[in-house]
């Protein structure tokens, strides 16, 4: 009788396990996580929204778009211009021998060829579908005594016009050294033209020159010496230091 007693207890531990009873808790909690996930997600987008600023009105929006068209205009007269001037500086520096120069130059030219070849790709921008146009600006900053307005593409474009500036100087500067040329970063054509990079978007080309001018000059300076005080050199990519370049911009968040 005790040996059955004994048999009938040891049996009763094989029905205990249930696992259906615990499939649907973590089936709840695995929805909870996918939803909290997804409110994460919206949350992020709208701060994100919310940093660009808020959507200008369709006036203002028109308006910002009839001041392109004109823009992108007279940058098209103006590269045209340039391209013959720079074709003389060439063929003055081959007949200096500033070989180094020389190359870089070309260099420059083709850049400038093929940065006019996708503004003309570019003629039929869709300017009412493009951020740049209808969000309202969210940064300022002072150039010549005067404060000007910007959104986050805007802001973008210009400290890649300071960046543009100091990788196009640096070559530059490198440039003349190994010439055994007298520094003088005013002289280079590239500083004088100011549009590498420019794509005649979202700031005024005087802006967009008078911060790749910045940027340039102490490039130039870096480039000449044989030093990274103001930027870095990444495999070959030079790029200035972003307390540096927030030192230039001064750009001041208006919301």
């Amino acid at each position: 009788m005790k040996s059955r007693s004994s048999r009938k207890k040891q049996a009763k531990p094989e029905k205990l396990a249930k696992p259906e009873k615990q499939a649907k808790p973590e089936k709840q909690r695995r929805a909870q996580e996918k939803q909290q996930q997804n409110q994460n997600r919206q949350q992020q987008q709208r701060a994100q929204e919310q940093q660009q600023g808020e959507r200008l009105s369709q006036q203002r929006q028109q308006q910002l778009i009839a001041q392109q068209r004109q823009r992108v205009t007279q940058y098209n007269q103006h590269l045209d211009q340039e391209e013959n001037l720079e074709q003389r500086q060439i063929a003055q520096l081959r007949q200096q021998n500033r070989m180094a120069q020389y190359r870089y130059q070309e260099q420059y030219l083709e850049h400038s060829r093929q940065q006019q070849a996708n503004l003309r790709n570019d003629r039929n921008h869709d300017y009412d579908d493009d951020p740049g146009y209808y969000m309202a600006p969210t940064y300022r900053y002072r150039r010549g005594g005067t404060y000007y307005q910007t959104n986050q593409y805007g802001a973008d474009l210009l400290r890649q016009a300071v960046n543009n500036g100091y990788q196009q100087g640096f070559q530059a500067g490198q440039a003349d050294r190994q010439d055994r040329w007298a520094p003088n970063y005013q002289n280079s054509y590239a500083y004088q033209d100011a549009n590498y990079g420019y794509n005649g978007h979202y700031i005024a080309q005087d802006d967009y020159n008078y911060y790749f001018r910045q940027g340039f000059q102490r490039g130039y300076d870096d480039g000449f010496n044989s030093r990274y005080q103001y930027g870095s050199n990444s495999n070959g990519s030079y790029s200035m230091l972003g307390n540096v370049v927030s030192q230039i911009l001064g750009l001041q968040s208006v919301r």
